[in-house]
């Protein structure tokens, strides 16, 4: 009797074991960083990866306190997503699976219609013509949001770019808001001659856009475009094989690993020329893409444009030694600086 008594014990803890990560919850507190303070009365919405993509589960609002609790195991084959919405404006917390799904913090922000503390700090334009007749131009803009607010226009949209007659207004654009997925977004054409505007909320933190089109193309013509934002830093890049030439340009140099070509642009326009073509092998790879991206409707991944494949890793390499280069030159001032102070003084 005591052995089938301690067996049935025995079972009933396994079962218990085992109903565990069934019941188990997701809990955490939503903070507005704008006023520092936790964030009543928030949405909050779990996903799982499903067979189109994340799809969602339940949902919840957070309490007094922000605190909220999902009474749902986010275990699965796939990552799973927490959203939360304020003021019309989305943030995404991934939750990775064996990551723990307790005590999370959900930083949100207040929005405004108002940009305050945000800039471009880099814009770069890479070039790539092919023999066939076209060129393809990638653009990507990282504007910096130093404030604690949203920037958000539904309306008039948060980032101008010139697009020339010749794209014929076609463009696809995607963006990504800090620590965030690209996603596709729309565009649209405004007052202002051959000048559109991208619709997506600018987060504090780093934004990232890119842009592609595509122009007709003839070896040693002249190309003439603009810039239509305020931007710190803007860049002309010409990938290996392709010869670029124009009058007020900064030859910043070679980047050692694509081979790509380097230009800073002072002004709000210019006239260049480019010779030369990208390889033929590169244009396979720009299909390869395409047709993987085409088939992957069912992924989690991030929608890039149709371009070459290595146009990411040409932008990407380009501004990360961009970066590296403003370091060592200001670590190389600082000290020449620090010297003729002391001389000064003296």
């Amino acid at each position: 009797m005591m052995a089938q008594s301690l067996l049935q014990k025995c079972s009933w803890a396994l079962l218990l074991l085992f109903a565990l990560p069934l019941a188990a919850a997701v809990t955490g507190t939503v903070i507005n960083r704008t006023t520092g303070a936790p964030q009543a009365a928030a949405t909050v919405t779990l996903y799982k990866f499903g067979q189109s993509g994340m799809e969602p589960v339940t949902g919840t609002k957070t309490d007094a306190q922000g605190q909220f609790t999902i009474n749902q195991n986010p275990a699965g084959p796939g990552p799973a997503m927490l959203r939360v919405e304020i003021d019309n404006v989305t943030y995404n917390h991934m939750l990775p699976p064996g990551t723990p799904t307790t005590g999370i913090t959900l930083d949100v922000f207040n929005a405004s219609r108002q940009p305050q503390a945000v800039k471009i700090s880099k814009h770069m334009l890479l070039f790539q013509p092919s023999s066939g007749g076209q060129m393809t131009v990638n653009e990507t803009f990282l504007v910096d949001n130093s404030s604690k607010t949203t920037w958000v226009d539904p309306v008039n949209g948060t980032l101008r770019f010139y697009l020339p007659a010749a794209a014929e207004g076609k463009v696809e654009a995607t963006a990504a808001a800090p620590d965030g997925m690209a996603v596709p977004i729309p565009t649209a054409k405004t007052a202002a001659p051959q000048v559109y505007a991208a619709k997506f909320e600018i987060k504090p933190g780093e934004t990232r856009f890119d842009l592609s089109y595509t122009v007709p193309y003839t070896t040693g013509t002249a190309y003439a475009g603009k810039i239509a934002t305020a931007d710190e830093n803007t860049y002309l890049v010409a990938p290996e094989g392709v010869t670029l030439e124009g009058g007020g340009l900064q030859d910043l140099g070679e980047e050692p690993r694509t081979h790509a070509h380097i230009f800073g642009l002072a002004a709000n326009a210019y006239r260049i020329k480019l010779t030369g073509a990208v390889a033929a092998s590169a244009a396979a790879e720009a299909a390869a893409d395409s047709s993987d991206q085409q088939d992957s409707g069912s992924r989690i991944e991030v929608i890039l444009p149709r371009v070459n494949g290595k146009a990411k890793l040409i932008v990407g390499l380009a501004l990360a030694i961009l970066a590296l280069g403003f370091v060592l030159l200001y670590r190389a001032q600082a000290p020449a600086a620090k010297e003729s102070n002391e001389r000064g003084r003296g």
